[in-house]
């Protein structure tokens, strides 16, 4: 990478702010609202509306309301979500590896339980046995604590229902009363901790990942001996770690 300036193309970024007000909560729009919601003027964004549709980015439906199109369908069936996620946010992974000297986890939400998509190791050379690609409990580590905490309600319930409370180590949350009140906190607070629940010596702090629309999409943790560990730090940890997750574009 040079470091030359790019010229942006300003027609392809409008174009993409608009596919990106197409949300799970809002999935069809009428061009003045569209162009109210983006800033942009009326025949701009109709001009830009009927560009994507013409390329099956969009379509319009019985309402002549603009819906998201088949063609990004097809092209987002060519993406893994996770390696799209992993090559998104590696950069910035690596970076608060590096501030924070422990080791790094990424999980999202996968059969109802914490499931690794990347890790980067602490640069102090201490090895965690937590792998990608492996599953871990939600109510004893600090990212499925994330991952409880920022679901909705409704599949919370479901979640909560499948939870298995087995006692990992003598730290552990065993039922569900005690795991609701500490994740009220959580939610509070914006960042979880896994004070050896789920490895003695092992403390892990968690902190929730949105993407640009708000939208929850998982947890990124740093793991390290409780040796090194000091609560009166936490914030300092929080700091990092959400720094490094605002650098990371969803």
């Amino acid at each position: 990478m040079t470091n030359e300036t790019f010229i942006l193309n300003q027609s392809i970024v409008k174009a993409f702010n608009l596919l990106e007000a197409f949300t799970n909560d809002k999935k069809e729009w009428g061009v003045r609202e569209l162009a109210n919601k983006t800033g942009y003027n009326k025949s701009t964004t109709y001009r830009i509306l009927n560009t994507l549709v013409a390329l099956n980015a969009l379509q319009q439906n019985e309402n002549e309301k603009y819906i998201l199109g088949s063609k990004l369908f097809e092209l987002g069936n060519r993406v893994s979500l996770y390696e799209s996620l992993i090559n998104t946010a590696r950069d910035s992974l690596k970076k608060i590896a590096t501030d924070i000297e422990e080791t790094i986890l990424f999980a999202v939400l996968k059969k109802n339980k914490v499931f690794y998509i990347d890790k980067i190791e602490s640069p102090q050379g201490l090895k965690i046995s937590t792998s990608v690609g492996s599953f871990q409990p939600l109510h004893s580590t600090a990212i499925g604590k994330i991952l409880l905490a920022f679901s909705t309600e409704e599949k919370q319930i479901n979640l909560f229902q499948s939870i298995d409370y087995k006692a990992y180590t003598q730290h552990t949350i065993t039922n569900q009363t005690q795991l609701k009140s500490q994740l009220k906190m959580v939610h509070r607070d914006q960042y979880a901790l896994d004070l050896e629940e789920f490895e003695l010596g092992l403390i892990c702090i968690a902190l929730p990942v949105f993407n640009k629309n708000n939208e929850f999409i998982g947890a990124i943790s740093a793991s390290g001996p409780s040796s090194r560990f000091e609560l009166k730090k936490v914030n300092h940890y929080v700091s990092i770690i959400s720094k490094g997750i605002k650098e990371i574009i969803f």
